[in-house]
């Protein structure tokens, strides 16, 4: 992925200052804690404490929610001149009718927040009023990310990166970094330590943690203080066999491709350190492990472990992975169903909630994935992969990154409402949302392998700290 030339049609954006990428990424930023600001307004029933417009009673220790009102009051106020003054400057500027209409809609959207935060107030809270007012508050986020997707595709993208379809992957050879059958694996290692590492990637742990903490979240969710110990080791156990066996499964239906890729060319079952029959038996014990301990739960927690276990071997490594663009969104169901799981552990029933968080790993899927695939874009060509940044080019990649991330953002604040989670959770995600949007501005501009890696990093670190913060947040209620 190297660096190349930006394209710029923009005149002035450089030059006169902060650029206007920057402009809108603080402007976003800003409308992003007014949505958050909003939701906790609404859980701390903020309109019925402070029900005169623009002012009202000043705050004391005793009224909390006079408090908060006042803070999405003086925020509102402050990202007003925000959206206003960046929408002005990129109107002036910009060459991109489809960024200039974009600015010029979110100054009529935030004309009409403004409206209807004081129908809110007038009213206190109460109708549809409230629903209406945050959905014009997402719809300007929305607008004003639509803004910076396209401009960045107009300041840093590269017009001639179009691929034409996926290239063929070459015949099948030795790979330089795989190793002979019985030979002796990296790192000098042999005997029974070796062999037991060896199964121990089969089931690519890496993933484990992270997926833990998302049906930890799930879990937290739905049972908040009253969550035990049993059910949190039950669950856990459960999901950890079930990645284990979904990742023994991959390894072996993709071997024949891993050949062809450098970063997959030393996996145990391609250098024939793990026999294929004793893979497949190693895969269905874990497998059958996994539901057996799910089963101990409800039977609907075995059911969904099962559907994951299914999705990821057959649907996405046979099915979606080598065929669709799309392979990397629909995947997304994969990482989703252990929010699901995590709830049900709890419920025995599916949720609104668990499904809000559900969706949030969906979304993000793609704004993370996306960043690896755009660093190993050659590495899945030779594969023969039909990645995004393989069949639609990396600057396409970008905006969809900028967009998917976008939608998450949308999704968790969604989640604050449903859940009514606090404070830490709302400014957790606004703060580690700022640094992958940041992370990811610095992808368009700097277009190499390093800024990729970084966006990934920070895409991995942001859902950690989202799914730490509705732990905290739930297990507080």
């Amino acid at each position: 992925m190297p660096a190349t030339e930006s394209h710029r049609t923009v005149v002035g954006n450089q030059t006169d200052g902060v650029p206007l990428s920057t402009l809108l990424a603080g402007t976003i930023v800003g409308v992003y804690l007014l949505v958050i600001a909003g939701a906790t307004a609404a859980i701390t029933d903020a309109a019925a404490a402070c029900s005169s417009w623009p002012a009202c009673g000043l705050p004391t220790a005793d009224s909390p929610a006079l408090a908060v009102a006042w803070g999405h009051r003086l925020l509102a106020a402050v990202v007003g001149l925000a959206v206003l003054g960046t929408a002005a400057i990129g109107i002036q500027r910009l060459e991109d009718r489809r960024v200039r209409v974009a600015l010029a809609v979110a100054v009529v959207l935030f004309a009409a927040q403004v409206g209807l935060g004081a129908v809110v107030t007038v009213t206190g809270g109460t109708g549809i009023a409230p629903i209406v007012h945050l959905g014009a508050a997402m719809a300007l986020f929305t607008t004003l990310v639509l803004a910076l997707a396209w401009h960045l595709e107009t300041e840093y993208g590269d017009p001639t990166d179009r691929p034409d379809g996926v290239p063929q992957p070459p015949e099948v050879t030795e790979s330089a970094g795989s190793e002979e059958a019985g030979a002796t694996p990296p790192g000098g290692q042999t005997g029974l330590l070796a062999t037991v590492r060896a199964y121990v990637r089969l089931t690519k742990p890496r993933l484990m943690w992270l997926l833990c903490l998302v049906a930890s979240a799930g879990m937290a969710l739905a049972a908040g203080p009253a969550l035990t110990v049993g059910t949190i080791l039950a669950t856990l156990t459960g999901g950890v066999l079930a990645i284990g066996a979904s990742g023994t499964f991959n390894h072996v239906l993709e071997r024949d491709v891993d050949k062809r890729m450098q970063r997959t060319s030393d996996r145990p079952v391609v250098t024939d350190r793990i026999p294929i029959r004793n893979a497949v038996a190693f895969g269905f014990a874990l497998s059958v492990l996994s539901l057996a301990v799910f089963a101990t739960i409800n039977l609907l927690a075995a059911a969904l472990g099962l559907a994951a276990i299914l999705f990821y071997s057959v649907v996405y490594t046979l099915v979606l992975k080598p065929n669709t663009v799309q392979n990397t969104v629909i995947g997304g169901f994969a990482g989703a169903l252990p929010a699901l799981i995590g709830w049900v552990a709890v419920t025995g029933t599916i949720g609104v909630p668990g499904l809000a968080l559900a969706g949030i790993i969906f979304l993000w899927t793609p704004a993370h994935f996306y960043n690896l695939a755009l660093a190993y874009r050659e590495d899945y060509a030779r594969g023969g992969f039909p990645m995004m940044p393989v069949v639609r080019g990396e600057t396409e990649t970008h905006k969809h990154i900028l967009l998917y991330l976008g939608a998450t953002l949308l999704a968790a604040s969604g989640l604050a409402a449903l859940a009514n989670l606090g404070v830490l959770y709302g400014a957790t995600v606004a703060a580690v949302g700022a640094v992958f949007l940041w992370a990811v501005i610095r992808l368009h501009r700097e277009r190499t392998t390093n800024a990729a890696f970084r966006a990934f990093h920070a895409s991995n670190a942001f859902l950690g700290a989202l799914l730490v913060a509705v732990v905290i947040d739930a297990m507080a209620i």
